[in-house]
């Protein structure tokens, strides 16, 4: 079985590589910027870091936007971070269109973010480790208890159009979406490949998921 990260010179790949051979060492992962190879892979997994308007010109100057889209609507798809984002219609951020495969738009957190009960000031970027809080059943948190613990980087977080998208929620300030899913696509603001054993079978699952 073939995975292909895909790799559009956003973020560091290695991290999420590293994390697939260790829990799929029998599966052929690679991390990959040629359309064909990812047109060619069983399962595709959409990573990245950094700014969406970098990440979608850089997508569009690679030419992967077609094989993305392509593996978004016929194969196994796990996006992650920035790769969760960019598979809305708008962001806020430079005010740029994403992909389109789910309504909704990407925001900033608001300003100045409070934690009410402590009544102290969070930082943005959202950094760290927080509790994600499962919204319904889906094979990709088999194994892993709700409220578990993973690990993010972001400012801006995703606004499904449709509520029944949702598969996580997180609070930082307030609650905001941090997993959808729908059909053969899974998408996460944290990082699995830094979420110690949550995020080591959250990758598992989805190597052995079959939607």
């Amino acid at each position: 079985m073939r995975i292909a990260v895909i790799d559009y010179g956003m973020g560091n790949l290695r991290s999420v590589l590293q994390a697939l051979r260790k829990v799929a060492p029998e599966k052929d992962a690679r991390v990959t910027s040629d359309p064909a190879e990812v047109a060619a892979a069983e399962r595709v997994v959409f990573p990245g870091q950094g700014a969406m308007p970098d990440c979608m010109a850089e997508l569009e100057r690679r030419r992967l936007k077609a094989a993305v889209l392509q593996a978004a609507a016929e194969k196994p798809f796990l996006g992650i971070c920035i790769g969760l984002q960019m598979l809305f219609e708008q962001s806020e951020e430079g005010n740029v269109a994403g992909l389109g495969v789910f309504s909704g738009q990407v925001r900033r957190f608001v300003h100045p973010l409070v934690d009410a009960a402590r009544q102290e000031t969070l930082k943005v970027p959202h950094m760290g480790w927080n509790r994600v809080w499962r919204q319904g059943q889906h094979p990709l948190w088999a194994g892993i208890e709700d409220g578990a613990r993973f690990y993010f980087v972001h400012s801006y977080c995703v606004f499904p159009a449709a509520t029944a998208l949702v598969a996580g929620r997180c609070e930082y300030g307030s609650s905001f979406t941090s997993a959808v899913g729908r059909a053969n696509i899974f998408a996460v603001q944290f990082h699995p490949e830094k979420s110690a054993s949550d995020g080591l079978r959250l990758l598992k699952n989805f190597v052995s998921w079959q939607p």
